[in-house]
């Protein structure tokens, strides 16, 4: 993301703690003919506070293997879904490049995962409405210079970084003469990168930055204001495959009936129960 130890603490961080080929990566197997109670929902486990892996449980928590579970904002909508769908929410660990081809091939039946709607992905997928909307940040080592700019194009000439395939890592070119590092897989590989140097900063929508923040002392984040940060679209909508508009249409009544307030609280307590390298 690394010497052995310090890969270790990363690991602990945000692997236990969501912007291509078959599917894979998935740790719990995922058949094309499920029982029709359950419902497969894949996500990554590992873009906290949006998912993640754990081996602790609690009241959110859905099994993923028989020792590892799911946790985070991306599992509550996930099960509030099913419950609302009179269906059994079965969490599908799977690679971030994975998700899309795994809803095509019908081993998913929905992606809950921080994912953004765009045109790209729509000629694959089909999408509901937004069941979350954040900004997009910058996260930076605390003893850089980069923690008091106000504007991206302050960045120029710093070496910035992104999630592979994800508008995270588009939006970088929006900066004039930026250094834009070769995009990582998974979150946690940025987070590394930053801490060891390699780049000045890494783009984070703001949910992701606050966990990361509170889990890392050594880092800390930048917003800024309307005009002078990034053109991008920063909600995350549920995924499915094309031909469902019926399910569409039941999903988008689910999430519409959870209010602002409560949706913040869920994302809140996510955060807040997202493990630390300093615990």
């Amino acid at each position: 993301m690394r010497n052995t130890l310090f890969a270790a603490a990363i690991t602990a961080l945000l692997l236990t703690g969501c912007s291509s080929g078959a599917p894979a990566s998935s740790q719990a197997p995922a058949s094309s003919e499920p029982e029709s109670n359950v419902l497969r929902v894949g996500m990554e486990c590992n873009y906290a506070p949006f998912n993640w892996t754990t081996t602790s449980t609690n009241e959110f928590t859905q099994p993923i293997t028989s020792v590892d579970y799911a946790d985070g904002y991306d599992v509550v909508i996930a099960t509030r879904i099913a419950e609302e769908l009179g269906r059994e929410v079965q969490i599908v660990k799977t690679d971030w490049d994975n998700l899309i081809p795994a809803l095509k091939h019908g081993t998913l039946d929905l992606v809950i995962a921080g994912m953004t709607d765009t045109p790209e992905r729509r000629e694959s997928v089909d999408f509901t409405d937004p069941y979350y909307s954040s900004e997009e940040v910058i996260i930076v080592r605390k003893d850089s210079e980069l923690v008091n700019i106000t504007d991206i194009q302050d960045l120029a000439g710093y070496a910035v970084r992104g999630q592979m395939n994800t508008i995270y890592d588009e939006i970088i070119d929006q900066i004039n003469g930026v250094v834009h590092a070769e995009p990582k897989e998974d979150y946690p590989s940025m987070v590394f990168s930053l801490q060891q140097g390699e780049v000045d900063a890494i783009t984070a929508e703001l949910p992701v930055a606050i966990g990361v923040v509170n889990a890392n002392s050594d880092l800390t984040y930048v917003t800024f204001a309307d005009g002078h940060g990034f053109d991008a679209d920063t909600t995350v909508s549920v995924a499915l495959a094309k031909g469902n508009e019926d399910l569409v249409t039941e999903i988008n009544a689910i999430p519409a009936g959870i209010s602002y307030d409560e949706r913040q609280s869920i994302m809140g307590a996510a955060v807040d129960r997202q493990p630390s390298s300093e615990e």
